[in-house]
């Protein structure tokens, strides 16, 4: 690091690490806005300046408690992690790609912004953190997700060239997080840059395989090594003549790239957050046909049961029913671009779970109650934050209606100051609750 920043840069640098550590949350678009969420907010917040939808929060808050985390209006993300999602121009229609997605701060952010239209493709290697990624898409209310747990080679052979929008937030030594995670050194000690930086340009090139010409990439690591940031992105460029790099503007305290012009470093003795290191890198335009699946296909819907097609009444949210597929009990709402021969993959989720036909019966998902807007369904029930029956719910007890809410029966949806939490089943002056036993409130 001295020989990195020099003597003096060196000692500021040192100095951080006397600082404590900082603290985020980033809002979702989908539900609320930033401004709208500053003035909700139980405990004080300050703008993360360089992210529209990033604060800063003080440790002891405990933001995870509140119910409106549970209602999936934030992500708890470190405010330097956040940069990555936010640099990548996502739009509405676009074939996403986030190649080593878990936990899912950076995918919720991408999710959010294609605003329901186009696909996510969501992919991590371990099974095990690409279920938590599927909790936190789904508690955002993305409704066009793929979750994958591949290695990237597979996903290459399978999608060819389909996405023009890929994340590859790479495994990486992790030096730029040792303030926040001391965990972070011992690993450093067993697995350092030499060991890292193979594996990142092995995962980049086979994204840049996977990328449409015209399409962008974003490279990301939490590490200060010139190994596993700039000579990876030098040695993709020269490996893969397509690729060019597209220079991202610097904003205050953050830092140009090493002997590599237009790439982006954050240092935590200039900005508040931690350490990363982020590269654009745009596929060059070009007239020939690729890919290996096509961008949209359709194939006959299966015909939609009685109870399901009864229960989609009371929905007014916008549904193309051609999308709507059941296999075994399940029923999922495909992505407008799932490609359904991309088949042989190990996939957590593909599109919206509405729910499970039992029998006869049309049990609603959870992933559907957070996908909606309150007015997007017939009969709901919202209280405020401060309703004890809110914290009764998110535990799984059943509620009691008050006299005035009168008599009520058959699906409800359960939200916190308009904002949905859950389905209830109404069986009278009661709620039979319907919160998914996964999600529920611990403490």
């Amino acid at each position: 690091m001295k020989d990195l920043l020099g003597e003096e840069e060196y000692e500021a640098y040192l100095k951080s690490f006397e600082e404590e550590r900082l603290y985020g949350l980033r809002t979702n678009d989908l539900k609320i806005t930033p401004e709208e969420f500053a003035q909700k907010a139980i405990f004080p917040l300050k703008p993360v300046p360089w992210v529209k939808n990033g604060f800063y929060y003080e440790g002891e808050d405990r933001p995870a408690k509140d119910s409106y985390y549970y209602a999936g209006l934030y992500y708890l993300q470190e405010p330097s992690a956040m940069t990555p999602a936010s640099l990548l121009p996502v739009v509405p229609g676009d074939k996403v790609l986030d190649l080593c997605a878990a936990p899912g701060g950076k995918s919720t952010e991408l999710g959010a912004r294609l605003k329901g239209k186009g696909i996510l493709v969501s992919n991590d290697i371990s099974n095990s953190r690409a279920k938590a990624l599927l909790k936190n898409l789904e508690l955002w209310g993305i409704e066009n997700i793929c979750v994958t747990s591949e290695e990237p080679g597979k996903l290459k052979n399978i999608f060819g060239e389909f996405f023009n929008k890929i994340l590859v937030d790479a495994p990486c030594s992790g030096e730029g997080m040792f303030r926040k995670d001391a965990d972070m050194v011992k690993s450093y000690e067993e697995h350092g840059p030499e060991y890292y930086a193979v594996i990142q340009k092995e995962i980049l090139k086979q994204a840049a395989d996977m990328l449409v010409p015209g399409g962008f990439l974003l490279y990301s690591t939490c590490t200060f090594s010139v190994r596993e940031n700039e000579d990876v992105i030098d040695w993709i460029l020269k490996e893969d003549e397509q690729m060019e790099l597209v220079s991202l503007p610097l904003f205050e305290g953050a830092s140009g790239g090493i002997g590599l012009f237009g790439c982006l470093r954050l240092f935590p003795h200039k900005i508040k957050g931690e350490g990363h290191f982020m590269a654009l890198l745009k596929k060059k335009e070009s007239q020939e046909e690729g890919g290996k699946v096509s961008p949209k296909e359709n194939s006959k819907a299966a015909p939609i049961p009685g109870d399901l097609s009864s229960f989609l009444s009371l929905v007014s949210k916008p549904l193309d029913c051609s999308r709507i597929r059941i296999k075994e009990s399940a029923v999922y709402y495909l992505p407008e671009y799932f490609p359904e021969k991309a088949k042989g993959l190990r996939y957590l989720r593909t599109g919206l779970l509405l729910g499970e036909m039992k029998k006869d019966r049309f049990e609603p998902s959870q992933a559907f109650a957070m996908a909606l807007k309150r007015e997007e369904f017939k009969q709901t029930f919202s209280w405020k934050r401060q309703d004890e029956r809110v914290l009764r719910y998110l535990k799984g007890e059943t509620i009691f209606l008050n006299e005035e809410e009168g008599q009520v029966k058959g699906w409800c949806l359960i939200c916190v100051d308009g904002f949905p939490l859950g389905f209830a089943k109404g069986t009278g002056a009661s709620l039979k609750n319907k919160y998914y036993p996964g999600w529920r409130w611990q403490g």
